[in-house]
C-alpha cells in the first residue's frame, strides 16, 4: 500500500535525522554515556546507530528486554525516564527510553540513553557511611543487553521466577501457562522464532509451545474483557 510505504519513508527519515543526535548526546556526557537508536521494525537487529560503549552495543545488534517490553505495549508504550537497572556484569545504569512515533501515532523505534553511574553510587555509599546515614536500598533489576537476540531471549526465560526452585521439566500445565503469559506480556514473542526457542529451552515440542501461547493469550483476553463476545 502506498500509505504504508509513505509511513516507512517517514520512519526512515526520522531515524536518519536522529543519527547525528546520538553522537551529540554521547559527546556531551563523555565516556560514561551510551546512546542507542533502535528501529523496532527489525527486532533481531534493531540497533541502527550507537555512540559510547557502556553496554557494548553495536550497529546491527538486537534490542534488549526493555525494547521487547515496549513492543509488547505497542502504541500504548510511553517514555521511560531516569530508571535504574544493572547490566549482567553489575554495572549500575541510569537510563531513559524515549519511544519514536510516526505521524499516524505508531511506535516504531526508540532513542535510549544509558549512563554508567556505578562510580557515583559507590561515592554516595561511601559518603553515607561516613555521615552515618547509609542504609540498604532496593537493588535495581538486572537487564540483559546483547547484540544477539537469541541470547537475550534465553536470559529472560532462564531468569523467570518459576525457574528458581524447579527445573523446566517439573513445571505443571498451570505453571507453563503462567510462564507463557508472562513472557508474552514482556514482548518475548514479538521476536521471530522466539516460540521455537522457548520450546527448545523448556524441552517441549513446538506444537505444545504454540498451544500454551494460544491458551495463555485466550485466558488474558478473557480476563481483560470479562463480557467476552457479548461486549
Amino acid at each position: 500500500m502506498a500509505g504504508e510505504r509513505d509511513l516507512d519513508g517517514e520512519r526512515d527519515a526520522i531515524l536518519a535525522a536522529l543519527t547525528p543526535v546520538v553522537d551529540g548526546i554521547a559527546a556531551t556526557f563523555g565516556p560514561v554515556c551510551e546512546v542507542v537508536l533502535h528501529d523496532y521494525r527489525r527486532p533481531e537487529r534493531s540497533v541502527v546507530a550507537v555512540a559510547g560503549s557502556v553496554t557494548g552495543r553495536q550497529v546491527g545488534g538486537a534490542m534488549s528486554e526493555i525494547g521487547m517490553r515496549v513492543l509488547a505495549r505497542g502504541d500504548d508504550a510511553g517514555d521511560e525516564l531516569n530508571y535504574l537497572t544493572r547490566t549482567g556484569n553489575g554495572t549500575l545504569l541510569k537510563s531513559s527510553t524515549m519511544v519514536l512515533r510516526d505521524s499516524s501515532g505508531t511506535v516504531f523505534g526508540a532513542l535510549c540513553v544509558n549512563l554508567d553511574v556505578s562510580a557515583v553510587d559507590r561515592a554516595h555509599a561511601l559518603l553515607g557511611a561516613l555521615a552515618g546515614v547509609a542504609g540498604p536500598s532496593a537493588d535495581p533489576p538486572t537487564t540483559t543487553f546483547g547484540n544477539d537476540i537469541d541470547a537475550v531471549v534465553d536470559a529472560i526465560v532462564d531468569a523467570h521466577p518459576l525457574r528458581r526452585h524447579k527445573s523446566w521439566a517439573e513445571l505443571d500445565r498451570t505453571q507453563r501457562l503462567e510462564l507463557f503469559r508472562s513472557l508474552d506480556a514482556r514482548g518475548v514473542f514479538a521476536v521471530r522464532r522466539a516460540v521455537e526457542q522457548v520450546a527448545a529451552r523448556l524441552g517441549i515440542s513446538r506444537a505444545s509451545a504454540y498451544s500454551y501461547l494460544s491458551q495463555a493469550r485466550a485466558a488474558t483476553d478473557t480476563t481483560s474483557d470479562p463480557d467476552g463476545a457479548d461486549a
